[in-house]
């Protein structure tokens, strides 16, 4: 296989497609149980709108496109996952083969994402908006280097564009051109590109792909925002010290779990050169140095103001280019780059075996010993249980949360589904046929009280009367005998009936 790649560089994205085409297969051979992630995008995907939740659409844009194709199915939702994904390292790699001369370094980069655990087992675990800015990050760097280095009319277009879908990515990847546009300004060969009356079209696509996002924003600030604030903030910290002391703390342990386990592999197996490569300079390692610092002072001032939890998969679009500046430090050094692809291709290939391996196992052998995944809930025969015990189909499938109600959809999407106050657009209700409300505790216990969200619902519909509740039990997919998953359910019947 070294030899081969040595020759025909461009297999490493066939070596991908491989691997990605596994792990799409892997996943339809698991339990048609949605996880946390799988299960909103499948409710939401009920509705194309300008704007959700507090996470920006594009994901949830490309997620309703593919259902309304292939349908409301479990494939559906890992197609787009892994195309995705796939697309990243393909425009990574594109972005690595602009800056590097050495195609052996430039597919050690590519394989180096499979280093990061929020690109290579997170996204896959249960990620979305994640997945999305993956994509849009290696799009931007690609056409960013691209205009660095070409400065063609069409690289500044797809630099707007990527910019663009950057931000209904994920908001936070808006610091990553910032830092960029900061990071050029030193080099003269770099600003003369920021400085091109084209960044003025860059800008105008970026503004006309956020838009129609933008306006739903303005208007919704509060549910845009409110979520990712209360994340990154806490009320337990007793004094601004200690809040900043913990805002710090989180930073670095971010920085660590998102970086270490690519700095380490690079570390061992160039360690002969490792100084050399430390000390190594050019115009890119320099630039991207440049972003990197000025994305971390963007983090330490959001600390300051108030940042108390950063999370290491926030870090990904400031910082997934990591395997490219090492690449690009190590080409700076002269290093023998026969020796890094030599060395680094069986830790690809390891990579490659574990990640799918232990996404597929941890279903099964975590159910062996009672500690349940979402995977592992059956709530396909839980919803098929509720329904047979109907008195007659009903008009809509009330419950609580998304990830409840996504899966209730995969098991019948002939059945419209509803989250009071996360429905995109409310319900129309049709008042002379029945209302199923579905609720169920996180661990599964029996719990016979609705939720507050749903008893408000129910008080505020004064068309219908409770008849009907119940509950089921059920085994867990690959669960101990005598362990059972319950959930509770009423139907509310119209008065008069």
């Amino acid at each position: 296989m070294l030899a081969t790649l040595r020759q025909r560089p461009n297999l490493v994205f066939a070596l991908l497609a491989v691997y990605f085409a596994i792990n799409l297969a892997l996943r339809l051979l698991l339990p048609r149980s949605l996880d946390l992630d799988e299960g909103e995008q499948l409710f939401l995907a009920q509705w194309l709108a300008a704007g959700y939740n507090s996470q920006p659409p594009l994901y949830n844009w490309l997620q309703y496109g593919v259902v309304a194709l292939l349908g409301p199915t479990l494939f559906s939702l890992a197609l787009l996952k892994n195309l995705m994904l796939f697309a990243s390292y393909v425009f990574f790699g594109l972005a690595a083969k602009t800056v590097l001369r050495s195609r052996e370094l430039a597919i050690v980069a590519v394989l180096e994402l499979l280093t990061i655990p929020q690109v290579s087992f997170e996204a896959q675990r249960d990620l979305s908006h994640t997945v999305a800015v993956i994509f849009s990050t290696s799009l931007f760097l690609y056409a960013f280097l691209r205009t660095l280095t070409t400065g063609t009319t069409l690289s500044y277009l797809l630099t707007g564009f990527a910019v663009g879908l950057g931000v209904i990515s994920k908001y936070n990847f808006v610091l990553l051109p910032a830092a960029a546009a900061l990071a050029v300004l030193p080099d003269p060969a770099f600003r003369r590109r920021l400085f091109d009356w084209r960044i003025l079209l860059a800008g105008l696509v970026a503004v006309v792909v956020f838009l129609p996002h933008g306006l739903w924003f303005l208007d919704h600030v509060g549910d845009a925002t409110g979520r990712t604030l209360g994340k990154l903030t806490s009320e337990e910290t007793s004094g601004r010290a200690e809040q900043i002391l913990t805002g710090l703390v989180s930073l670095l342990l971010a920085f660590i779990g998102f970086s270490a386990l690519t700095l380490l592999p690079f570390a061992l197996t160039l360690r002969e050169d490792l100084k050399a490569i430390l000390r190594a300079r050019s115009a890119w390692t320099r630039l991207f140095a440049r972003i990197f610092l000025i994305a971390a002072a963007a983090l330490v001032l959001m600390v300051l103001f108030g940042a108390t939890s950063i999370k290491d998969r926030w870090l990904t679009p400031l910082y997934l280019a990591l395997p490219l500046y090492l690449a690009l430090k190590a080409e700076a050094a002269g290093t023998d780059v026969s020796a890094v692809l030599r060395r680094f291709l069986p830790i690809a290939l390891v990579v490659m075996v574990l990640v799918p391996a232990v996404l597929f196992l941890r279903i099964p052998v975590l159910g062996l010993i009672g500690r349940y995944e979402k995977i592992n809930v059956p709530y396909g025969p839980a919803i098929e249980h509720i329904l047979a015990e109907a008195p007659a189909g009903p008009a809509l499938v009330l419950t609580s949360d998304l990830q409840m109600a996504g899966n209730i959809r995969l098991h019948r999407p002939d059945l419209p589904v509803s989250v009071p106050g996360q429905n995109p657009v409310d319900p129309v209700v049709d008042p002379s046929r029945p209302v199923l409300v579905v609720w169920r505790t996180r661990d599964g216990q029996p719990d016979p009280r609705q939720p507050e969200v749903l008893a408000s619902w129910i008080a505020g519909n004064v068309a219908f009367t409770v008849g009907e509740t119940g509950e089921v039990a059920v085994p867990y997919h690959y669960g101990r005998t005598g362990d059972l998953y319950h959930v509770a359910f009423s139907y509310l019947v119209p008065k008069g009936r």
